[in-house]
């Protein structure tokens, strides 16, 4: 074998071996997020926070409501940089869920998330993340459901006023462990309500595209993280989700081709291990690498 042929046949085992990313780049219109908390700049103000995650190449941004940075802040921020905010999370979904046995810490929850759906409507802001319950020993599966569409039904008006969607997360809170009960619990609860799609936390109990091919249009919001079945057998469960985003068993291309079938046109938000800039410059070129599998 010449150089030439060896050189030329490296290549081609190269291409073969690249895994989640394409060989022939597709072009899609999705866009691109982080969580303000990836952003690791101490001593930097918020400004200088969302300008370097648009210095990094993102869209958008996503916050955690209610929190103690003031709204005006925020406001500011988003103007200087020209990043969107594209997703709130209502953060008292776990300390103070819709599901909880306790009627005041259920009222607490639900003020937690009228707070971000208001937060939301104040920043133009179409979704807010939320948690609908949490299943576990004091809590049963049919006792979350209902309380859950008891306490989003509550907040519909508010969401309505904010021009919001509330958008349920599938996470591992022992609930909802399906796409067809997820279509079942939207449908149940509202019209309006959608699905925050977390596609790296399905893979450990299913495949991410049937998710995304069931729940079609209901889905909003993507959250992009990776996992490793192997680190799971290997090391435990929540090990798999130590792997680099396109380096474990999502299968992105599966997924994207999902997407396309669906007609999404939104954001993926990246819910990994942030860090400096070259960190999240680092996330921003890896994420249009999936996005072109």
């Amino acid at each position: 074998m010449t150089r030439r042929h060896f050189l030329a046949a490296s290549a081609a085992t190269a291409a073969l071996s690249a895994g989640a990313f394409a060989q022939s780049p597709k072009k899609r219109s999705l866009k691109k997020a982080v969580n303000l908390g990836m952003a690791n700049a101490p001593g930097k103000s918020i400004a200088d926070r969302f300008q370097m995650i648009r210095d990094a190449g993102f869209d958008g941004v996503e916050l955690n409501r209610p929190d103690e940075t003031p709204l005006g802040e925020i406001v500011k921020a988003k103007s200087a940089s020209g990043l969107e905010i594209a997703g709130i999370i209502c953060t008292t979904h776990w300390g103070k869920p819709l599901s909880h046995p306790d009627a005041s810490v259920r009222e607490q929850g639900f003020r937690g998330l009228e707070l971000a759906l208001k937060d939301a409507g104040e920043l133009g802001c179409g979704r807010v993340l939320l948690v609908p319950g949490v299943v576990n020993k004091q809590t049963s599966y049919d006792d979350c459901w209902r309380r859950a569409q008891e306490g989003i039904k509550r907040a519909l008006p508010i969401a309505g006023a904010a021009k919001c969607q509330i958008a349920i997360e599938n996470v591992w809170n022992h609930f909802i462990m399906s796409p067809l009960e997820a279509l079942r619990f939207m449908e149940e609860a509202d019209s309006s309500v959608g699905w925050h799609f977390d596609i790296g936390n399905v893979v450990t109990y299913g495949w991410p595209e049937q998710w995304v091919r069931i729940l079609a249009a209901r889905i909003i919001n993507l959250h992009l993280k990776e996992f490793s079945r192997k680190k799971r057998d290997d090391e435990g469960l929540a090990k798999g989700f130590n792997v680099e985003l396109g380096e474990g068993d999502v299968g992105w291309p599966d997924v994207m081709k999902a997407l396309d079938e669906t007609g999404y046109k939104g954001y993926g938000i990246a819910e990994v291990p942030g860090g400096d800039a070259a960190r999240l410059k680092f996330l921003s070129d890896r994420i249009e690498k999936l996005y072109a599998s």
